[in-house]
């Protein structure tokens, strides 16, 4: 596994980086235990104090992280940056309500006299978080952020195009006034997630990331006999029903798939569109789409960024070709994008009927999937209609209307009238093959600690 900077825009390798050691990781597990031994006894208002110190660093260098965003997996600058500001906002969160969270519960017992029982909520260990590409900074900052106002350590490993990215998480921890060995970004190989989850001072992974490597890393966790919380893929439907504002649907819809380059797992994938309104719906979307200009990423005026890497873009193209041997038509509808970097051009795709197991993939670019439905079930059928159960969004004027339909439809995530973006004070997690489990807010925090119960019982109580 080659650890690697390689800018997507140019294709240029900038520079590489060894795998860990066997010996760097066992270093690094003894010292995260012992870390964690003091961490696990510190005062909330302290462990709130480096969570405020960290955001504080990450607003003052904006441009510094955005920057290495922008360079190791391509995102545009403006959305680098509001992926920093994010982070710290999430940084904030558990600095405000940690201490809230975790707060000890009294619980309803049926005969008081017999016992006064509590629950409390206890750090359990380190914590080993491995995490994808496509967010090189929010994806980290929603484990480490939880994890460490909770009082568990973390261990990253984090994406192989990412090192550098990897390597300014650690610093900022360091530079915010984390205690040494708390979190520590490795470059692990293939072997260290065994050697990892099978070490008894390890509590559990936290994955983010592609079916397959989340169904290898459980796997691994399971038979270790350790927790794992899986953050996987998303096919998210975007129903815009017969009552919607077209105009903005469509502004939200041509946003909703391709920001970050349609490289998120909660990008609007499958659009389903009601009968009555498709066909304008659809000129408006195209005419959306064709108006995204692709370019160097830190240019302001770019709105479609490169993909993350050649093989992204291979990968892409070869599942369209897959896609229409099974039937599917695409036709191009962004502009055509330049030969230098790791562009993918604006796709549609239509032709996903009941037949067409394309229906069922999840296209991590921009390739925009479109069902047009007869009314308000079949738009429900078809949103179910998927191994997926990420997010989702519902468009229409009628907001009870819209949670009706959304209670109906089999995710962990829908939001009405606006395209599923994630915030610093929302949970985040889906059903089926999206994994299980959830990030942010009390979810989030509460996934790797013991709850436990202490019961006072008067010793004269009955049997």
């Amino acid at each position: 596994m080659a650890y690697a900077t390689t800018n997507p825009y140019t294709e240029e390798v900038l520079a590489t980086f060894p795998e860990a050691t066997d010996q760097e990781v066992q270093t690094a597990l003894s010292e995260a235990h012992a870390a964690f031994e003091k961490w696990r006894d510190t005062s909330f208002a302290e462990r709130a104090r480096i969570m405020n110190a960290a955001a504080a660093i990450l607003r003052r260098d904006i441009d510094k992280y955005a920057r290495l965003g922008t360079l190791e997996m391509g995102k545009t600058f403006a959305e680098s940056k509001a992926e920093v500001i994010l982070s710290a906002e999430i940084f904030e969160y558990y600095a405000k309500y940690s201490e809230e969270l975790l707060k000890p519960e009294s619980l309803p017992v049926a005969d008081p006299a017999t016992g006064k029982a509590t629950l409390v909520h206890e750090p359990l260990g380190i914590v080993f978080a491995v995490e994808p590409w496509n967010f090189p900074f929010y994806q980290v900052v929603r484990i480490i952020a939880p994890q460490l106002s909770a009082g568990n350590a973390v261990l990253l490993k984090h994406a192989s195009n990412l090192p550098q990215c990897a390597a300014s998480c650690e610093d900022l921890m360091i530079e915010a006034g984390l205690p040494k060995g708390l979190f520590r970004n490795l470059y692990t190989a293939r072997s260290h997630t065994a050697m990892i989850l099978e070490d008894p001072r390890v509590c559990g992974v936290a994955l983010t990331g592609s079916e397959g490597a989340g169904s290898i890393i459980a796997g691994v966790a399971g038979k270790a006999l350790k927790k794992s919380m899986m953050e996987l893929g998303g096919a998210d439907a975007f129903i815009v029903l017969d009552d919607a504002d077209v105009e903005k649907a469509v502004k939200w819809a041509v946003m909703g798939r391709h920001w970050n380059a349609g490289q998120v797992c909660v990008s609007a994938k499958r659009l389903i569109v009601a009968d009555a309104i498709y066909d304008r719906f659809l000129d408006l979307y195209k005419k959306g789409v064709a108006e995204l200009k692709a370019g160097d990423p830190m240019d302001p005026s770019t709105t479609l960024a490169p993909l993350c890497s050649r093989a992204a873009v291979e990968d892409l193209h070869r599942q369209v070709e897959e896609a229409i041997k099974h039937g599917a038509k695409v036709e191009a509808i962004g502009q055509e994008v330049p030969e230098k970097g790791t562009f993918f051009r604006p796709l549609l795709m239509t032709g996903l009927d009941g037949e067409n197991a394309a229906r069922h993939w999840e296209f991590f670019g921009p390739v925009t999937q479109l069902y047009r439905a007869k009314d308000e079930a079949d738009a429900i059928r078809i949103a179910n209609d998927s191994p997926y159960g990420l997010g989702g969004a519902v468009f229409t004027k009628d907001e009870a209307r819209g949670a009706r339909v959304a209670t109906k439809i089999h995710t962990g995530m829908v939001n009405i009238n606006h395209p599923l973006i994630p915030k610093a004070d929302l949970p985040f997690g889906g059903v089926k093959r999206s994994g299980f489990g959830r990030e942010l807010v009390g979810l989030g925090i509460k996934e790797f600690v013991n709850h436990k119960l202490i019961n006072i019982v008067d010793i004269d109580a009955p049997a």
